[in-house]
């Protein structure tokens, strides 16, 4: 609890992403999932001036602090 929020939730991405990495083949998806991740790269292929670059995404999440 010492931490911001900003650093608890880069703490979860970090996790995460070693979990995903550690163990690729245990984390399944359900077919609605995958239904959803394939209409929206078909949707981004079809317009991807539609993208928001991530530097954007993060900053927009986590505005610098004066």
């Amino acid at each position: 609890m010492k931490l911001s929020v900003s650093e608890r939730i880069q703490l979860v991405e970090d996790i995460w992403d070693s979990i995903a990495a550690e163990a690729p083949d245990t984390v399944e998806l359900s077919q609605a999932q995958k239904d959803e991740l394939h209409r929206r790269v078909a949707a981004h292929r079809a317009d991807p001036s539609t993208a928001i670059p991530w530097e954007q995404v993060r900053s927009k999440l986590f505005p610098s602090k004066p």
